[in-house]
């Protein structure tokens, strides 16, 4: 019981502290001349991946790295198939044409990088110091880029960050640095929490630091993300319930791992192989999934957010049973590779191309 009440608790200081961080940072840098677009862009983007930052980077410090890139692994997967599905059957998702042409490429050239980063069984600090100076290179490049968006697209982003109105508490500098800091420190004491709680769900279930990160830590990181994206599809923002999951996810990829490889130490962090051969290129996959169905008709519909799901619960299964050794695993491993993932990858594939072919041409 304690050990539940911890990681409830740490939950709740991760999704508190990122919304205060967020939101003295917003005002920070709005009081400093920044536009919407460009706190959207960025701290908003760092806000909702501030939990999975904490805990990897928390992991690491205790000695737990598999929990530190379990987190960050599980968290992309749970992203898509998870995050993207619930809300496309709250409503179809609008898909931003910028997304299709240049951010999910991004987020498939990150996760290509961490396979090759990791392929020899280890993501070195200098690793980490090329996967954070990315995530500069990629912020600086996005600073650049909003200074030539239109007015509709600063109209867009200035409704995601939502400023309080003038006069209000969190105009005053000191409340805005108050907020930072106690956002900050609710990370830190969160993060804590939760990997504690977590390595003792492991050992008490008899399973991994590696499953328990890319399932329960994952999905309990990734609340910011959830309610975010929910929270867009119910109100009609449907392409900002998208672009949250992808950019969330290119900043755990160059963020979050950049920085566990960067205060990992001369060991490095140590990518289980199990890791290597399965749960990564689950990720991979989801990611290039992302092109075709965000391409037909720049939308994703009810029933591919429905796929989405189906996806989710399978992988997950797939996990529990492969950590318990199940009996059933052979038959179910079989029924996936044979049948399930053949069939909807056809289907992505034929609405792909039904959709490209049934386009008026272009006058």
């Amino acid at each position: 019981m304690n050990n539940a009440i911890m990681f409830i608790g740490g939950l709740v200081l991760l999704v508190a502290g990122a919304n205060a961080l967020v939101r003295g940072a917003s005002k920070l840098a709005l009081s400093f001349g920044l536009s919407p677009l460009v706190v959207g862009l960025t701290i908003v983007a760092f806000g909702t991946s501030a939990p999975e930052g904490a805990v990897s980077v928390g992991a690491v410090l205790d000695g737990r790295t598999d929990i530190a890139i379990g987190n960050v692994v599980g968290s992309n997967i749970f992203n898509i198939l998870f995050i993207l599905g619930a809300s496309a059957l709250i409503t179809p998702l609008v898909v931003n044409i910028q997304l299709i042409r240049q951010e999910v490429p991004i987020m498939l050239g990150a996760s290509l990088l961490l396979l090759a980063l990791g392929y020899d069984g280890k993501l070195s600090p200098l690793d980490g110091a090329l996967l954070f100076s990315l995530l500069v290179a990629y912020t600086v490049f996005l600073v650049v880029q909003s200074r030539r968006e239109t007015q509709a697209a600063q109209d867009e982003y200035a409704a995601e960050v939502k400023p309080a109105a003038a006069g209000a508490w969190d105009d005053k500098l000191f409340a805005q640095l108050l907020l930072i800091g106690g956002g900050l420190a609710a990370l830190v004491f969160g993060s804590e929490f939760l990997v504690t709680a977590a390595a003792s769900f492991a050992k008490a279930m008899g399973v991994s630091d590696l499953v328990i990160g890319l399932t329960i830590v994952a999905a309990g990181t990734s609340m910011p993300e959830v309610a975010t994206s929910i929270t867009a599809a119910l109100k009609g923002e449907r392409d900002i319930a998208v672009g949250n999951v992808v950019g969330s996810n290119t900043f755990n990829l160059l963020g979050c791992l950049g920085l566990s490889g960067l205060v990992s130490g001369d060991l490095g962090l140590t990518m289980a192989p199990s890791l290597l051969a399965f749960d990564i290129w689950v990720m991979l996959a989801v990611a290039l999934a992302c092109l075709p169905v965000f391409m037909t008709g720049r939308e994703i519909a009810r029933w591919e957010g429905g796929i989405f799901l189906g996806g989710y619960v399978a992988y997950v299964a797939y996990l529990i049973l492969a950590a318990q050794k199940h009996e059933a695993l052979p038959a179910f491993s079989g029924a996936m590779l044979g049948f399930v993932l053949p069939l909807v990858a056809i289907t992505l594939v034929a609405t792909f191309i039904r959709s490209r072919t049934s386009r008026p041409p272009q006058p």
